[in-house]
């Protein structure tokens, strides 16, 4: 309603309205056809399927089209094992780095380093993963062998299915693809502190809080579903990584056992290495299909994560 009773949207308003729903209608549109053609695509494969997809995890055996025998049961371990050890190192950083950087840091100081923070997220996939693999793993050897040693007793330290000192592990995979996510989370975090009002922040230091006491009772309950949503962003961006992990993992392509030296393929990394097979529609629909796999867990993480952001956000009033 404008200023002088007339209930009739105005032409202007009724256009951006227009629009506005256009480009929604769009993106819905655009996922389902996206999810139509893998789908489609994928159906010849799965009718052929001598296996259980869901349950089978041996080897992938496509180049018979009247008996294939693939699934994607080591695949989901794998991508949801690394991806949620990137999470569990990312996470306590990146809120580390937002406190540090709204908090405590001065103004001058601030500012360049939020920018360095930032630019770890442009850093291309080829080169974490080529610095992962030729830098980071030799120096993680002896942690990786230290942890093996003392805490081999635990499923996650043992010796896994392949070598401790190798670097083509989990281990060194996780720790690249948490670098790789931390800039992710810790950039919305912080954006999100930012915006907390200035004046609860004020009225708690004159009743005498202590700057770690306004962190904890003001910013971070104010900014608790912003750091959920970073955190969502950063699983997301874990979940599809391709480059960086399939040049770390590809020399270690044994079965996986739970073990963090372990090897594997995720969905990503499985499709990137046969792209070669993509000629034959059979075994390109076998790929696809766990490609649809992959889509649909990202809706399916997307849609808990946006339940858990509401209800914290409920939770924060």
């Amino acid at each position: 309603m404008n200023p002088w009773g007339n209930t009739k949207p105005r032409f202007g308003d009724r256009i951006v309205r227009r629009l506005a729903e256009a480009s929604g209608a769009l993106i819905v549109v655009l996922v389902a056809a996206i999810g139509g053609f893998l789908l489609i695509r994928a159906i010849p494969a799965l009718q052929r399927n001598q296996e259980n997809f869901f349950s089978y995890g041996g080897k992938w055996i496509t180049t018979d089209p009247s008996a294939m025998h693939f699934g994607i049961l080591d695949l989901l371990q794998v991508t949801v094992f690394v991806s949620l050890f990137a999470l569990i190192l990312a996470m306590p950083v990146a809120l580390g780095v937002a406190i540090f950087l709204t908090q405590y840091a001065p103004r001058r100081l601030a500012r360049p380093l939020a920018y360095t923070v930032d630019l770890l997220a442009a850093v291309p996939s080829i080169i974490y993963g080529v610095w992962g693999l030729h830098v980071l793993a030799p120096q993680l050897r002896p942690v990786a062998v230290w942890l093996n040693h003392w805490m081999g007793w635990c499923f996650l330290f043992s010796t896994g299915n392949a070598s401790v000192a190798g670097g083509g592990t989990m281990f060194t995979g996780g720790i690249v693809l948490a670098v790789m996510i931390l800039p992710i989370i810790a950039a919305v975090t912080r954006e999100v502190f930012m915006l907390t009002p200035h004046d609860q922040i004020e009225a708690a230091l004159a009743l005498g809080a202590t700057r770690w006491e306004v962190v904890r009772t003001t910013v971070l309950p104010f900014g608790r579903s912003g750091y959920v949503s970073g955190a969502v962003l950063g699983l997301g961006r874990a979940l599809g990584e391709t480059l960086a992990l399939l040049i770390i993992l590809r020399g270690t392509q044994t079965p996986f056992g739970w073990s963090l030296f372990d090897g594997g393929s995720t969905f990503a990394t499985k499709i990137a290495a046969a792209a070669y097979e993509f000629n034959n529609q059979y075994k390109a629909g076998a790929y696809i299909a766990a490609g649809l796999v992959l889509f649909v867990l990202t809706f399916v993480v997307d849609s808990l994560a946006r339940g858990a952001v509401a209800k914290t956000a409920r939770g924060s009033r």
